[in-house]
């Protein structure tokens, strides 16, 4: 996706970086601060996924110095050089790189706005608050950083957002330390925020890791990309293009249209039926064959609440259908009915940049079943369509389901 670029040290000495673009071609500039194991595979892949996000991504190769073009995996021996390099590296000079590759970035015609950002990992996550404190980033990101208890005295510097994601168990960075970055930032930086994730180690977010946990990996690049947006853009209204996939989903029933409004490799998941796919060849089949074309032609959604943040949206609606046909996707096996149904759903929408991600489809199945007759709910606590009329009307009786509810109590 990216390729690499020469950088002018300030120097006079030249090192490489990778650049990534996104596909739009233009976008808010950021350096990504590599780990200890040189700008390898795992680095240019994070850079790819933040031109994904709309940003001009560029990962300078800061162990030039000592060895240019290293590339390190994680096996034992990797590991011990990567090390070496952590000790080695001449942070004042790193940072000078860094500020060179901020410069680069900036005179490049591919980046947008005035500000930048920085977000690093491990190494790069020290050098992301350094890189704070002394260079012109509107908002710097440090994942795991090892060592800013060192540093802490530079903290007046610090004039933009500043982001720190600790890992509770990492073993380079133990709570009583944690705890000592955060109280002596927490009186300086104005615009600090900090984020400990219960559970996970040291490099929690780098995919394919021994310490890989892919909940807080996602929580911490959700939290991540809503600084940068908060700070350097790009704006993206998430909403209309949650509203374009529906309308072509349920409205012209394209689905070549509703694949173009999604990444290369997406994800969509009905919870209680585990239907819908991942990547474009299984998802374009499943809308083809099972979604798009499968829906009764009197399904409506009734929208009731929309929540939106920095990479998804929460939908609150209702769905109403007659079940008149075999439902794929919600009612897979099941004949015609008949029935009428009103369900009340959720959809968790995750985008990255302008293109959606994935999707997270709730509902009650016990209560589709029960409109439909395929389940006796009468000696089970199971609703109807009487959740749908609750969620659509407040005044509608409370606590129905519960025999000891005597009606009149605390009214």
């Amino acid at each position: 996706m990216g390729d690499f670029i020469t950088v002018t040290a300030k120097d006079g000495g030249h090192f490489r970086a990778y650049l990534s673009v996104p596909r739009s071609g233009n976008g808010p500039g950021l350096v990504i601060g590599q780990e200890i194991f040189g700008v390898n595979r795992t680095m240019r892949e994070v850079a790819d996924r933040y031109a994904e996000e709309g940003y001009v991504a560029l990962v300078p190769d800061l162990f030039w110095r000592i060895q240019p073009g290293i590339e390190l995996g994680y096996g034992e021996a990797d590991f011990q050089r990567a090390f070496e390099l952590f000790q080695s590296v001449d942070l004042d000079l790193a940072i000078d790189d860094i500020d060179a590759s901020l410069e680069t970035l900036a005179a490049r015609p591919e980046v947008t706005g005035g500000d930048l950002g920085f977000v690093g990992f491990c190494l790069g996550g020290k050098l992301a608050y350094l890189t704070a404190a002394r260079t012109r980033v509107a908002v710097a990101v440090g994942y795991y950083g090892v060592g800013i208890e060192n540093h802490l005295d530079e903290a007046d510097g610090i004039r933009g957002r500043l982001v720190l994601h600790f890992a509770e168990q990492d073993g380079f960075c133990d709570e009583s330390t944690r705890n000592r970055i955060v109280t002596a930032l927490g009186g300086t930086v104005s615009k600090l925020e900090t984020f400990v994730y219960p559970g996970v180690d040291h490099a929690f977010a780098r995919p394919g890791g021994d310490h890989h946990h892919k909940p807080s990996a996602d929580m911490a690049h959700e939290r991540t990309i809503a600084a940068l947006k908060r700070e350097i853009g790009p704006e993206v209204d998430l909403s209309a293009l949650w509203d374009e996939h529906c309308r072509h989903e349920f409205a012209t029933r394209d689905v070549a249209a509703t694949m173009a409004t999604m990444v290369d490799e997406p994800y969509v998941n009905h919870i209680p039926t585990m239907t819908g796919g991942v990547g474009q060849r299984q998802l374009s089949h499943f809308y083809q064959h099972h979604f798009v074309h499968g829906n009764p032609d009197d399904m409506t959604l009734t929208p009731v609440s929309r929540t939106v943040g920095a990479t998804q949206l929460v939908d609150e609606f209702v769905l109403s259908f007659t079940h008149d046909r075999e439902i794929d996707w919600m009612l897979p096996g099941v004949p015609p009915t008949g029935k009428k149904v009103e369900i009340p759903m959720i959809g968790v929408i995750r985008f990255r940049g302008d293109k959606l991600c994935h999707e997270h489809i709730y509902w009650d199945q016990a209560g589709v079943l029960a409109q439909i007759g395929l389940l006796d709910a009468d000696n089970l606590p199971v609703a109807g369509a009487e959740a749908a009329h609750k969620l659509l009307d407040e005044t509608a009786p409370s606590n129905a389901l519960m025999p000891n509810w005597k009606p009149g109590t605390a009214e």
